[in-house]
């Protein structure tokens, strides 16, 4: 009689062939059933009927519907530097209207000089930032370091402003 003897890595090698077969066979197996089967019933509360919509267009013949006021097209905000006068006084600000071509024209009306206007973005790039403090001083343009940064408001103000704005964002009232 002969003995025959198989080796551990043989061994080892069938088994793992073995399990992945019967893995493959399940999968197999079950990827059949899910894709093969037929839906079951579904309650009729859970399907949608489409109801009949009827739209009477005879609202826009009526009264109220003529009074109604058109909307305005809507007015783009600008920021401008101009020059006024004989002595040529730098002047920067915002403006708002239809065009660039209607806001230059209404700052000429004004007597000044338009040397550049662009559009401004309205709102701010990051929603969460305060209306107040250090995002602030972007906004504001300093002139020259002299004159007032704010118009209307001197250099004391400016500061006493400036101040005011920092104790608030300190969190101090």
């Amino acid at each position: 009689m002969a003995v025959v003897f198989i080796s551990p890595k043989q061994r080892q090698r069938m088994f793992i062939t073995g399990i992945a077969s019967i893995f493959g066979l399940i999968v197999v197996i079950i990827t059949a059933i899910v894709f093969f089967s037929q839906p079951g019933p579904v309650a009729p509360e859970l399907v949608f009927n489409k109801p009949k919509v009827t739209i009477d267009f005879s609202v826009l013949n009526s009264e109220q519907f003529g009074r109604l006021n058109k909307f305005e097209k809507m007015e783009n905000r600008y920021s401008y530097e101009a020059t006024k006068g004989e002595n040529n006084e730098k002047i920067t600000g915002f403006i708002t209207d239809l065009s660039v071509t209607d806001a230059k024209k209404k700052l000429e009306d004004m007597g000044y000089r338009v040397d550049k206007i662009e559009e401004v973005d309205v709102g701010r790039k990051n929603p969460f930032e305060p209306y107040y403090g250090q995002s602030l001083e972007e906004f504001i343009q300093v002139q020259g370091g002299e004159g007032s940064p704010i118009q209307g408001l001197d250099q004391q103000q400016y500061e006493e402003y400036m101040q005011y704005l920092n104790a608030i964002e300190a969190g101090e009232s």
